[in-house]
């Protein structure tokens, strides 16, 4: 493929249109179709690069000198909750306020499928109650969502008359369990129901990042 092919497609593959990369260079439409005809005698280089991070790819892949498509470099903004949640006890916390939070970047090939999603918030887990899976502090990357949508064995946070915790999640009937998932046996459950207004599922921990000793 030539060059405007290569950005033709790498286009179509984003789901991105002429009217947002024409704007996106300062353009007119008909100049980024030249662009992807090759219409053009001679190609303006200094385009390549730009293009290349609005099409989320390399200027190596466009200019043909590498097949690898994605931009690894490539990052994304969420927002990050400074207070670290307990994984042990619940943890009663202050209420944060929207001044409190702060934003993170993270690189999307360390996010893999749930890259860019606004859904998804970043915080860290303290104490020891999940340390088969999750060691005491980890950040953790968590989806908003739903107790309808949690299956058996999913790791959530949530809140109980304002105790902030980690735990695997079980339903049985009309008990709801929360669970640890620790090497020390003196953690318990946290059992409740599904008619307890207290309760509140803040999401499901989608990714995890251990430091290693």
């Amino acid at each position: 493929m030539n060059v405007g092919e290569r950005i033709k497609n790498r286009r179509l593959e984003e789901n991105i249109s002429v009217n947002f990369i024409a704007k996106k260079l300062g353009v007119d439409r008909s100049t980024v179709y030249r662009y992807e005809s090759a219409d053009i005698e001679k190609f303006p280089i200094q385009i390549i690069e730009p293009l290349a991070i609005i099409l989320n790819t390399t200027p190596s892949y466009l200019m043909g000198w590498s097949d690898f498509k994605e931009n690894t470099s490539k990052k994304s903004k969420y927002t990050y909750i400074p207070t670290a949640i307990s994984a042990g006890i619940p943890l009663e916390i202050d209420a944060l306020v929207e001044n409190d939070l702060k934003e993170i970047e993270i690189p999307d090939n360390l996010m893999g499928k749930w890259a860019g999603r606004k859904s998804i918030y970043i915080t860290k887990i303290s104490g020891e109650s999940m340390n088969n899976v999750i060691p005491d502090g980890s950040v953790i990357a968590v989806i908003k969502t739903t107790i309808d949508c949690l299956k058996d064995g999913d790791i959530v946070v949530f809140s109980d008359e304002y105790e902030y915790s980690v735990k695997r999640f079980y339903k049985r009937d009309d008990k709801l369990v929360f669970r640890p998932d620790s090497t020390d046996k003196d953690f318990y459950d946290h059992v409740t129901n599904n008619k307890n207004e207290n309760l509140i599922i803040y999401g499901k921990v989608v990714l995890y990042l251990v430091e290693l000793n």
